[in-house]
């Protein structure tokens, strides 16, 4: 067939030079003007394979990664591992932003490139850490530490748009749920509140980096909802680092315990159904589901068990969202510093020394003295002015 096809190329073209009308031709091949048009341009008289088919492949590759990029992910690959690092394609993608790589590769890219050149092996014998351990909050007392996060959107039938505050006390495994139709400032009030209310006023609780929690980048110092109601009940709150999910992983997993044995089972088809749906899971799990951590007991029995007396709310009604700015009370950003020596605290940059690379430095911001205070571990290592807003 493609010997066929060379063979009609270079007798039409021969044709059409000598004179004869393209209709003729085209009628007697049956082939299409276009198609005897493009054979005729394509004609080389000094080229005597000017009849062969062509590559349609493009010759301009624009979304192809540049030799410069490649060689920088095969490069930073090279360094983490000397260096006993994390050198996954997540921690290479951190490395090329620090170093100002344009444009950035997806993470996808930085997987198919390593696996080209074989650089997907693992790192023989067990990891250890270069840095220091992360620092953990204290979970042997019933509520010295809550974990919280907020799930959603989530959807009901009708169609229903809700989001789900969940929290879990790290030393009973006690939960509490709070659904609502935002996550407004006054909504994230309320449903902590709520939750207090039931499962009593933590120590310590620990989120992630949302905006509803810490109030946005607009107004880094402004103080969010979430940090303003627990520094006015003197609870301290902790800001797990950026990009790290699973050091808030009790919440975490209880999220997907709540998706799929809540959301997945239960049907409702309202507001009001989603309420008292969600309370009675929240029951059932603290007074039923047994945890080996815990000795086999259940949420419940543990608090019993640990005989601690608990602290509530004082008022019914949660506070009216703004809520004043604290006077006192400290809270906590904990980041991991990578080699651009930046400690980001809700989108503002402070310098910190090369010597804390790969380091968790913990940020301290003390409202009554107006101060950022680092500390390595539980060694203060820098202190800055830092005024509220």
């Amino acid at each position: 067939m493609k010997n066929n096809d060379e063979k009609f190329r270079r007798w039409a073209v021969q044709r059409f030079i000598s004179g004869e009308s393209a209709c003729c031709i085209c009628a007697s091949l049956s082939r299409s003007r276009s198609w005897l048009y493009k054979w005729v341009d394509r004609y080389d008289e000094h080229d005597p394979l000017w009849y062969q088919s062509r590559s349609r492949q493009p010759k301009h590759h624009p979304r192809k990664i540049s030799t410069e990029v490649e060689q920088a992910i095969k490069m930073v690959r090279l360094h983490l591992y000397n260096q006993d690092l994390f050198f996954g394609a997540q921690a290479i993608l951190w490395e090329l932003q620090d170093l100002g790589i344009k444009p950035l590769p997806s993470l996808r890219t930085i997987n198919r490139i390593l696996a080209r050149e074989g650089l997907t092996h693992k790192r023989t014998g067990a990891y250890v850490s270069k840095g220091r351990a992360y620092p953990k909050l204290p979970a042997l007392l019933t509520n010295q530490t809550h974990q919280t996060d907020l799930v959603g959107p989530c959807y009901l039938r009708g169609p229903i748009r809700f989001y789900s505050l969940n929290t879990v006390d790290l030393s009973t495994a006690r939960c509490g749920i709070n659904p609502s139709s935002s996550k407004s400032g006054q909504d994230i009030i309320g449903g902590l509140w709520e939750i207090w209310k039931r499962m009593g006023i933590p120590d310590n609780i620990q989120v992630d980096n949302a905006m509803s929690f810490f109030g946005g980048y607009r107004y880094p110092r402004g103080m969010g909802p979430l940090i303003r109601l627990c520094l006015h009940n003197c609870v301290q709150p902790w800001f797990i680092p950026l990009s790290e999910p699973w050091r808030n992983g009790v919440v975490e997993w209880f999220n997907d315990h709540y998706q799929q044995r809540f959301l997945g089972k239960v049907s409702m088809d309202s507001t009001r159904a989603l309420k008292a749906q969600s309370l009675a899971f929240e029951q059932r799990h603290n007074s039923k589901y047994r945890y080996s951590k815990l000795g086999g007991k259940t949420p419940l029995q543990a608090l019993r068990a640990s005989q601690r007396p608990l602290r509530f709310p004082e008022k019914e009604q949660a506070p009216e969202y703004p809520m004043k700015k604290p006077r006192r009370g400290k809270y906590h950003i904990v980041r991991f510093i990578r080699s651009n020596l930046k400690l980001n605290i809700f989108g503002e940059l402070f310098p910190v020394a090369p010597k804390y690379q790969y380091e968790y430095l913990i940020a301290t911001i003390d409202v009554k003295e107006q101060k950022l205070k680092m500390y390595l571990d539980k060694t203060k290592v820098d202190e800055l002015p830092y005024r509220l807003r």
